[in-house]
C-alpha cells in the first residue's frame, strides 16, 4: 500500500507546473510589505521612532536652549532639523538588526531557495524602513510645529528636506545591512552601529554652531556627513539653501550605495 501511496505523490509532483518565476519588483514589494507588516504584530518596533525624538527634543530644548541660545524659541529653530537627522539615522540601525535576527533564525535559508530575484528580500527590507523613516520624522516635525518651530522655507521646504533626509538614510542603511551579514548577533550590529554613529552625531552641528568648537575639532565637524546633511535640511526649512549643499549631500549618498549595496549583494549570497 506504501508502494501505491509513493507512486501517487510521484506522479502528482511530475504532472506538476513549477510556479512562474516572481518579478523582481513583485518579490521585492512582497518583502516590503513583509517588512511592515511586522512594524504591525510588534508595534514595540516604534519606540525608538516615537518617544526618543519627543525626549530629546524637549530635554535639549527646554534644558539647554537657554544656555546656548538665550532663547528656547530660538534655538529650537536651530535644533529641530538637526533632531531630526538624528532620529532618522540613528532609526536606520534597526535594518542591520532586524536582518541579523532573521539570518540567525535561518528565515533567509529559506528565502533564498525560493524561485525570486536574489536581493529582493534585502531590498524590500531596506524600502520597508522608509516607512519608519517617515514616521520618525513626522513625529519630530509635528512635536516642532506644537512647541513654536516655524521653518521659513514653508511647506515645501519641509518636505523637500524630509526627502533629502530619507534618500540619505535609505543610503546609510546599505551599510547597517552589510553589518548585519558579518556580525554574528543583533546586539553586536547595534553596538558597532552605535560606535559608529555616536561620534558622527555629537561631533557635527545637529545641536551647536561648529564656530564655537575648537579648530581641530571644526576641521573634522566641516566635513562630517551629517554636518552636511544637517546644514541642506536647516537650508530648506529655512529658505536659505544652495544647490551645492544639496548636491554634496545626494553625491554621498550616490557614493555609499555604489559602494555598499554591491558589497552587501556579495555579503548575502555568500552567507
Amino acid at each position: 500500500m506504501n508502494s501505491n501511496v509513493n507512486e501517487t505523490l510521484k506522479t502528482a509532483i511530475a504532472n506538476g507546473e513549477r510556479p512562474k518565476r516572481a518579478r523582481g519588483w513583485t518579490s521585492t514589494f512582497v518583502f516590503t510589505w513583509r517588512a511592515i507588516l511586522k512594524i504591525k504584530y510588534v508595534p514595540e518596533q516604534l519606540f525608538d521612532v516615537t518617544m526618543f525624538p519627543i525626549m530629546f527634543t524637549l530635554m535639549f530644548t527646554y534644558l539647554f536652549g537657554g544656555a546656548i541660545a538665550g532663547s528656547t524659541s530660538e534655538y529650537l529653530q536651530f535644533l529641530l532639523p538637526g533632531i531630526l537627522v538624528q532620529t532618522v539615522v540613528f532609526t536606520s540601525i534597526y535594518t542591520g538588526t532586524a536582518l541579523n535576527t532573521d539570518i540567525s533564525k535561518g528565515i533567509f535559508d529559506r528565502f533564498r531557495s525560493l524561485p525570486i530575484w536574489g536581493p529582493s528580500p534585502l531590498v524590500g527590507a531596506l524600502l520597508a524602513d522608509t516607512v519608519r523613516y517617515s514616521i520618525a520624522s513626522a513625529i519630530v516635525i509635528i512635536l516642532g510645529l506644537i512647541l513654536g518651530f516655524r521653518p521659513e522655507g514653508g511647506t515645501l521646504g519641509v518636505l523637500l528636506g524630509v526627502l533629502l533626509l530619507l534618500i540619505f538614510a535609505f543610503s546609510l542603511s546599505w551599510i547597517f545591512t552589510a553589518l548585519g551579514l558579518v556580525m554574528r548577533t543583533p546586539n553586536a550590529v547595534m553596538g558597532v552601529s552605535m560606535v559608529v554613529l555616536f561620534p558622527l552625531t555629537f561631533a557635527s552641528n545637529v545641536f551647536v554652531d561648529p564656530a564655537t568648537m575648537p579648530g581641530w575639532l571644526r576641521a573634522f565637524v566641516d566635513v562630517n556627513p551629517i554636518t552636511l546633511l544637517v546644514t541642506a535640511i536647516r537650508g530648506l526649512m529655512q529658505g536659505t539653501v544652495t544647490a551645492g549643499e544639496i548636491g554634496v549631500v545626494l553625491l554621498f549618498s550616490l557614493v555609499l550605495i555604489v559602494i555598499f549595496a554591491p558589497l552587501t549583494m556579495f555579503l548575502y549570497r555568500k552567507k
